[in-house]
Parts: C-alpha cells; structure tokens; sequence
C-alpha cells in the first residue's frame, strides 16, 4: 500500500517523526480500531485517531447524544441532542475526513453480541462506563486474540490500561477487576461529576497508546505495555503506572 500525495500532506508531521515514517503512517491506514463507547472517552480518542490516519473505525453506543454531554464529549454539537452517538460520530468523522472507513453499531454491547461487534479489527478501544460491559468487550477480545485498551475516568482521575490476555503471561483486563462484585456497581459522573478537561486527558492519552499498540514491530514508537495501567491525577497533577499480573486462576484467560 501506499500513500496519494494528499494523505502524504496531510500526515507529514507524522511521517518526519523517526519514530513514525512513512511505514508506521502505511500500518496506521491499513488498521481497524473499534471504539466501544463514544462518550466522554471515546469522544476525544475518537477525534486523535482519526487524525493519526487510522483507515478503519467502528463505533459502538448506545446512547443518544444529552445536552449534559456536550461539557465534555466534544464531537458532538447542539444539533446532535436526541440523536444517536454512534450516527452522529459517523457524520463528524465524514466532515473530518471522509476517506475513512465507518462502521457504527447502535446496539447495546453484552456477552452476547460481544464477539460480533468487536469483529475482527486489530485493537478495540473500550470507554464504557459499566463492569458488565467492560468485561463483556475484555471476553471476546481474548477469545478472539485482539488487544484492547479499556479506559475510565472519574472527577479528577483516569485510568488506560493495555491488556492482550490472549497471549502467554499477559493479563487480560478480569484479571485486573476480578469478577468478585456487582458487575453494575460503578460510580457515575452524574453522581460524582467530572472535569471536562480530564476526560480530554483520558481519551487523547488513550489514543497515543492506541497508536503505539498498532504501530509495535512496525516503528520504534516503543512497546505496546501489556498489562501497565497508567493513572492520570489532574489535580496532582501527575502520572504513574502500574503492573498487573496475570491471574493464573482467571476463568477468561487463566
């Protein structure tokens, strides 16, 4: 494959980078990433990802776009509120840049649909707010040997973790959150609020790590970083990173 003298303009400050070059910005439109929910986190990853390049994208949600959204998820406008996320992240990516590939799926993501709905991309990137879904996308993701970043944020503080399961002595996201609790028990942010810039922080980070996923073996943009959970704090402000360890005794991948 290679660039047309368009897209060869339009991604130059990515292809100058050593760490990138032409052969990263080739890979980055050859990849299929799945954004399962197209809220507070995968509104902005979802804005960095396709200006990275990446060719193909399918969106998951849903939600229909409320007017208590826009302070943070910010590919949606007034004109969105009462439609869906998902269509109307599609129309923002076809005046972004309409020579990307969309699939979007309105569907309610479960155990059930899961393994449908992730495909056969080469990354999925989970922002979903629930356990119930998080462990859902995690599941078909091992069973079906793709990597996924899974990425929360609340108030102050956000979370991305890379998790390949399917692969020998890496941590698949249950082994992280165990299955030991109420699958729905999770804070809201209309319960608890949220900065909006935080959620920024989340998603764009998530989206360089999503970069650096896809890019592993083909750039020197450096390791992917199974099984490392970054905390962003904002009001710290700071980061650190931590190790999590395969579950020998995890019932999806142990």
């Amino acid at each position: 494959m290679s660039l047309s003298p368009a897209r060869l303009e339009r991604f130059a400050r990515h292809i100058v980078l050593p760490e990138v070059g032409g052969a990263g910005q080739v890979r980055l439109a050859q990849s299929h990433v799945a954004v399962i929910g197209l809220g507070g986190i995968g509104s902005p990853a979802l804005q960095y990802l396709a200006a990275s390049g990446i060719g193909s994208l399918t969106l998951v949600d849903d939600d229909l776009v409320d007017v208590s959204n826009l302070q943070r998820q910010t590919i949606f406008t007034t004109r969105d509120i009462g439609h869906g996320k998902a269509v109307s992240a599609r129309r923002w990516l076809a005046n972004f840049d309409d020579a990307l590939k969309v699939e979007v799926s309105d569907a309610r993501i479960t155990a059930d649909n899961a393994a449908r709905l992730v495909g056969t991309c080469d990354l999925v990137l989970d922002g979903t707010d629930n356990f119930a879904t998080r462990l859902a996308v995690s599941d078909a993701c091992v069973a079906a040997g793709i990597p996924l970043l899974s990425a929360a944020v609340g108030r102050f503080q956000g979370q991305v973790g890379a998790f390949a399961g399917h692969l020998p002595g890496e941590a698949c996201y249950r082994c992280f959150v165990g299955d030991a609790f109420d699958a729905e028990d999770c804070d809201t942010c209309a319960e608890d609020g949220m900065l909006g810039a935080m959620a920024g922080w989340t998603g764009s980070f998530a989206a360089l790590q999503a970069v650096k996923v896809l890019l592993a073996g083909s750039a020197a943009l450096g390791e992917p970083g199974w099984g490392k959970l970054h905390v962003l704090d904002g009001l710290a402000p700071g980061l650190r990173s931590i190790r999590i360890a395969k579950d020998p005794h995890c019932k999806t991948c142990g």
